[in-house]
């Protein structure tokens, strides 16, 4: 960074060198960085401001430095302070006085700019497809179990049997939308910066439309100093992570409860269990407590980047340097995550014998008693306080529902006949034949529809 430093009369002090040095994390970015080399001097060579004979001699050290860093023969040395710097410097030791060519018509702000959404539009198309995967195995597993009844819950106490796949098919519903929500952000990541220079635009005859189409951009900036101050979408794109790790901490929630041994409702599969130090009976599910324990990691990085830009004036400012280690936790956990979980749910088994005895009791039934009142004439409101007399008179008695008899019944209310004591598991959600509903028809539906939104987002469309 010695050519940056000639305004000064001393050497960078080692611990500032240190301090503001993003090297050892930003150099992840370093295919974004080249990319938008390369897309710089093709644009410099169209526009006769420098050679074809020198785009082509930088163009090919680039490539050569691409190949470097994937084979990890390049050497990051400690002075440069971020990707930028080094991938330059290590320019001008294969082609001299050339590389100093690169950067004309443009600031190390307009090119941090453009890597940072070069990263984030791509890490989106990663977290679409693992979206969709986690969207598949949820998927998988409700068709494969979709006549299991199980009860569903309010305040963790037993409400009304639903199917198993009805209830999975809520998580599907979540992850659309968080689906949704980065297709979303991807519009507002998809803007092409290179030209805004420091943040005042540059004073040379730049083709911006033809930069943006070699590098795949579908608008480019309209206001320089917005374009290289703007980090609305890296916080976007945490935003949505931290929506989308709080729908699988809460899927995390139910995996842990369910699979304890007091619910045994579900066995996660060997592979994506593990074991206890001291007990040997332990089958614990990390994943999910990890999972769980991590959404409060991303929640932290989205409000790190908010705190970050909340006083920051027009235009650049070094604060900037923050958003990156945010990002790219944010990424590199969810996507984690999210494949973590598509492994562990399609390989989960349904326990329907427990699911099914767990039904059996509680008075999950109640409800349905009372809707039957009502279509016998009697108010909702009626009909549930002879509902609930009658659950306590069944527990005074200790009997469950499908023990009493007629007359029992029909001390409460003479609107009971023998129809009452057909009232079943299977019949209570049969009922529920409303689009979104628990019914075997409708989860039919659910299921075609969520399987021909998977095929749509396999073939790039939200």
């Amino acid at each position: 960074m010695s050519h940056i430093r000639k305004r000064f009369n001393a050497p960078a002090n080692k611990k500032l060198v240190q301090f503001t040095s993003s090297l050892p994390f930003d150099r992840r970015l370093y295919k974004h960085d080249i990319a938008g080399s390369i897309a710089h001097t093709k644009m410099l060579a169209k526009q006769g401001i420098i050679s074809l004979k020198d785009a082509n001699c930088m163009i090919e050290g680039l490539n050569d430095i691409s190949s470097e860093i994937e084979k990890g023969q390049f050497i990051f040395r400690d002075e440069l302070e971020d990707i930028h710097m080094a991938i330059e410097a290590r320019l001008f030791d294969l082609l001299g006085d050339l590389a100093g060519k690169l950067h004309t018509a443009r600031s190390r702000n307009d090119q941090i700019a453009l890597d940072m959404r070069l990263f984030t539009k791509e890490a989106i198309s990663q977290t679409l497809k693992c979206l969709s995967d986690l969207q598949q195995s949820l998927v998988v597993v409700a068709e494969k179990n979709k006549d299991v009844i199980m009860p569903g819950y309010t305040h963790l106490q037993p409400a009304q049997p639903v199917l198993i796949a009805h209830h999975l098919l809520a998580y599907f519903e979540m992850l659309q939308r968080d689906a949704e929500r980065f297709s979303d952000v991807q519009k507002r990541t998809d803007i092409m910066p290179i030209g805004s220079g420091a943040l005042a635009g540059v004073a040379y005859d730049i083709d911006r439309e033809f930069l943006s189409h070699e590098l795949g951009f579908r608008k480019i900036s309209q206001n320089s100093m917005d374009a290289v101050s703007d980090r609305d979408f890296v916080i976007e794109y945490i935003a949505a992570a931290s929506l989308c790790m709080m729908h699988l901490s809460r899927l995390a929630e139910e995996i842990i409860i369910w699979s304890s041994a007091e619910f045994n409702f579900i066995e996660l599969d060997d592979s994506f269990v593990t074991g206890s130090s001291i007990m040997p009976q332990k089958k614990n599910p990390d994943a999910a407590e990890l999972t769980r324990g991590k959404t409060g990691r991303v929640y932290g990085n989205l409000i790190a980047m908010l705190t970050t830009m909340k006083a920051q004036p027009l235009a650049y400012n070094r604060d900037l340097q923050e958003d990156k280690e945010a990002l790219f936790d944010s990424v590199d956990t969810l996507l984690a995550s999210l494949e973590i979980f598509a492994g562990m749910i399609t390989t989960l088994k349904i326990i329907k014998e427990n699911l099914d005895r767990s039904t059996g009791g509680d008075y999950i039934l109640a409800t349905d008693l009372a809707d039957y009142l009502v279509s016998k004439g009697e108010n909702f409101r009626n009909a549930h306080g002879i509902t609930a007399k009658l659950i306590n008179y069944a527990a005074k008695k200790g009997k469950a529902l499908n023990q009493l008899n007629l007359g029992e019944y029909k001390r409460l209310s003479p609107l009971f006949n023998k129809e009452i004591l057909a009232i079943s598991k299977s019949s209570s959600i049969a009922t529920k034949n409303i689009v979104g509903g628990t019914a075997p028809q409708q989860v039919d539906k659910a299921i075609k529809k969520a399987k021909e939104i998977i095929l749509k987002s396999k073939k790039g469309g939200f």
